[in-house]
């Protein structure tokens, strides 16, 4: 309580002093980067990945099942057909959502960029 009493009269006398003086405002940084978004998108590298493996899993066993189901009609040409007609809607399928999972992720990727404020000349100039 002491501490801050006296903190707001050498802020109050430093005002008054310095009455006439006019400074500009400090510029604020309008993103700070957080820690977290690192790992936020290590985190979703991890869920695309495990989406696309589980993805090619699925595929691999539709396609065992494709493969049972054209067996006993081998001879048939028209379920042979069929199944071919079925078997290539369905890759198309997994194709574009795929395709639509990885355009979903580099869309969330895309981090903000930051623009640090420029350092005083003395810095840049190296003394």
């Amino acid at each position: 309580m002491l501490a801050c009493t006296a903190m707001l009269l050498a802020l109050g006398s430093s005002a008054v002093a310095g009455a006439g003086q006019v400074t500009p405002p400090t510029p604020v940084l309008a993103y700070a980067p957080v820690q977290g978004d690192a790992s936020r998108h290590a985190v979703r590298q991890q869920q695309l990945r495990d989406q696309v493996r589980q993805s090619e899993l699925q595929q691999q066993l539709q396609q065992n099942v494709s493969d049972n189901a054209k067996r006993p009609g081998a001879k048939n040409k028209l379920l042979q057909r069929q199944l071919e007609q079925a078997d290539q809607a369905r890759h198309e399928r997994d194709r574009v959502a795929l395709r639509d999972l990885l355009d979903r992720q580099q869309a969330h990727s895309v981090l903000p960029r930051v623009i640090p404020p420029d350092a005083p000349a003395s810095s840049r100039s190296g003394g």
